[in-house]
Order: C-alpha cells, then structure tokens, then sequence
C-alpha cells in the first residue's frame, strides 16, 4: 500500500514538472529537461545543464547530450 502511495505522489509531482517545463519553453523557447537531481524533480533549462557540466557539477566526463538521454522528459 505504502509503495502506491508513493508511486501516486512520484506520479503528482512528474506531471506537475513536466507541466512547468512546457510552460516556460512555451514562455521563452529554450528546451527544458525534467531530471532527478538530489532525490528530487528537477526542472533545468539546457543552458543551465551546460553551465553545470562545465563547472564540474557532474562527474568528470559527463556531458550534456548524456544527461539529455537520461532526462525524464525533454521539451522540443
């Protein structure tokens, strides 16, 4: 019972951010990814994800086309 639960609220707030991810692309035009960051949902723009790689924020050798592949969702 307990691991539908949180499968329900995992689900709430998956649909929740990948409703903000296409309202800010919708806004601004970039491309968003919905991606699992420290335990949580995370809604990053691609811009942000490049910036991060290059400042070491991911394991040495990461890149941003790898993190793309993994994100949960990615908007167009």
């Amino acid at each position: 019972m307990i691991k539908v639960i949180r499968q329900w609220i995992f689900a709430w707030r998956y649909r929740k951010a990948v409703r903000k991810a296409v309202r800010l692309h919708e806004s601004d035009g970039r491309k968003y990814f919905v991606i699992l960051m420290g335990g949580k949902l995370r809604v990053v723009a691609k811009q942000t994800v490049s910036h991060l790689v290059r400042t070491r924020r991911f394991r040495k050798g990461v890149r941003t086309a790898d993190i793309e592949k993994k994100a949960l969702f990615v908007t167009k």
